[in-house]
Order: C-alpha cells, then structure tokens, then sequence
C-alpha cells in the first residue's frame, strides 16, 4: 500500500543513494547509467517504506499521463476475443498504466470510429490498441497516428501500423497435421464464406499438407457456409454424403464444428470411431463441452492483447520505434489443444 507520508528522499536515505538515483530508477529513465544492484536496492526501498510517485508530478514532467486506450471492436461482448482485453490490461498494470476501454462495432462508418478515437485523445492517453475481434484488414482513422499505436488481430490497409496478428497458416498446418498423424488420408475441409484472411489462409494451408503428405490437396473436399453452427451442419451434411465420405474433417473454427458434430450424429456416425474432427479457435465453452471434447486450435488472443501492450508502452516511453515494426506485422503461434475428437481410420 502506497504511504503518502513518504516521499523520494526517505527512499534516498534508505537505499543510501541520491534523490537523482532514485529518480531515475523509478522513472526508468533510459539513459541512466545506473547498476542493477542499485536499482534493485533503490525498488526494495521504496517497496519496503510504501513509496509511490507523484502520478501528476510524473505527468507534468513527462507530459504522459499512464492511461492508455483501447478501440474494442465487438471483442468487449465476446467471451473468447475478450481475452484481448484480459491480457492488455494485465500487460499495463504491470508496467504501472491504466486501460480506457470504448467498444464501438466492427461495421460502424468510418467517421463514428474516428469519433471513437478523438473521445480518447480528448482524455489524452499516452497510445491507443485497436483490436478488431477477427483477423481482417482494417480501415482506420487518420486520427488514430496522433499517439503511438498498435492494432490487435489486424492489419492496417496499407500497412503503416504496427500489428500483430495469429498464425492461420501455422495453425491449420497444426489442425491438418494431427489428423494426417493419425492416419487420415481422406481429410475434408469445412471452410467460412466471408472473404477475409483467415478464409484463404486456413483454405491454403489444408490443401498444402495433404500435397506434402503424398495426397491430392486440390482435389481434397471442401464445403463453405457462414461459420456458425448451422453453417457447419449444412455444409458437413453436403460433405458427408459423398461417397468417398472424409474419415476427417478440418473445420474452420469450433462453431461450425458443432454443427459438424449434430450432422454426423443424425447420419449415425460417431466421433472419433467413424469420424474425426478438428477446429479451430479453442472456444472452451464449445471446445471442452462438446462430447467427446474437441480438438482444436487456439487463437493467441490473451498473448496478442499482452504483446500490443507491452510494444506500445515501449514506444511510449520511447524504448522502442513502431514505425520500423509497421513494415511486417508480428504473427503469433496458435497452438494444438488436443482433447478426445481425434483417433485413427477404421480398417
């Protein structure tokens, strides 16, 4: 707890050093030559005597203000995108700063979002997340570089902000490949409609593995419908109805694959005896409640919401320069959650 009774010279006197010293270490002044024992010695300090600066002090000499904002675009009201937030936020209380959260929708006019933008430059925040709360490429507000900025799970059309964005290739190869490991030569793919990239990439990724193991990825089946779970059960009862039926069946994200589960109930199949199914997204209220549990992919949304924070705070601190991260966005792992969907062919 903060004790508003100490101030820097006590924590001076204590660590043995100067208020110059202290300063620095608490400030985390880049230039400062200062060893790591001292700073360690300057921090026990001021834990030990219940120091914390002067939040409008730091402010008026750094003319920064410790909020940062965060464009939240629809991820507030879904339970897994929300974990953007969840790791934003626990990203800047580690490094002393406040998050000012605006939710505004993904299909809001351009000048409403810039609205958006200028509500949180009006209370003067340091930087400002955007997060959209699906991969796409985005058009975003020239107001948006008035402060250092970061976009989460996007892309920038035209590429002039630093991003960071999932792995869709990587994970599909992950999702593809666990169902090739276990023996599946006849793979379907239950793909989403929406022109966006994790469509394509997802789409890419599906038929590439199988080319590489030996199989004919072009000619592999694939279904598209609108990824919900009446999409998944429309288009895997299409895919399960051919004659050389899948043995497995990559689906775009774990909504559809619900829907792939309830077709394949009905056409008296089970999971994973005479199907296997992977998806994609780790919905847990989906994923692990579904029966058998299903494997799937997990989208990086905590680690996405953290990394953002934290390479915005540097640049904020001018620790880092986002202008030459902008040139390539940052793409994170999406790793395998294995659970009980997958097994091997029947003879």
């Amino acid at each position: 707890m903060t004790n508003k009774n100490i101030g820097i010279k006590d924590v001076a006197v204590a660590a043995g050093v100067s208020v110059t010293t202290v300063s620095h270490v608490l400030n985390e002044v880049s230039y400062a030559r200062i060893s790591p024992e001292t700073r360690d010695k300057v921090k026990s300090a001021a834990e030990q005597l219940g120091y914390g600066p002067n939040r409008l002090a730091q402010a008026l000499r750094t003319q920064r203000t410790g909020m940062l904002g965060l464009v939240s675009e629809d991820i507030a009201t879904t339970p897994h995108a929300g974990r953007i937030i969840l790791g934003a936020d626990e990203a800047a209380k580690a490094r002393g700063y406040g998050l000012m959260i605006i939710n505004t929708s993904g299909s809001a006019s351009l000048e409403s979002r810039r609205a958006d933008v200028d509500a949180l430059l009006e209370r003067r925040v340091d930087g400002i997340l955007y997060a959209t709360m699906y991969h796409r490429n985005v058009e975003l507000p020239a107001n948006l570089g008035s402060v250092p900025s970061v976009l989460v799970d996007s892309v920038a059309k035209g590429g002039n902000i630093t991003a960071v964005i999932p792995d869709e290739d990587g994970g599909a190869r992950a999702a593809v490949g666990a169902l090739l490991e276990a023996g599946h030569t006849r793979v379907g793919f239950i793909n989403n409609t929406d022109d966006v990239p994790a469509t394509r990439e997802r789409l890419q990724a599906f038929r590439a593995m199988l080319t590489e193991a030996g199989l004919d990825g072009d000619a592999a089946p694939v279904e598209s419908e609108v990824s919900e779970v009446h999409g998944g059960y429309e288009a895997a009862r299409r895919i399960l109805a051919r004659e050389d039926r899948p043995t497995g069946l990559f689906c775009y994200n774990d909504r559809m694959a619900m829907g792939a589960y309830r077709a394949a109930a009905e056409l008296g199949l089970s999971i994973p005896g005479d199907l296997s199914v992977v998806g994609f997204d780790d919905q847990e209220l989906i994923a692990a409640n579904l029966h058998p549990g299903l494997t799937t992919v997990a989208l990086p949304h905590y680690e996405m919401g953290a990394w953002a924070t934290e390479h915005l705070i540097d640049a904020v601190e001018g620790k880092t320069d986002l202008t030459l991260m902008a040139l390539h966005p940052t793409i994170l792992g999406c790793p395998l959650v294995r659970r009980d969907s997958i097994a091997a062919p029947r003879p």
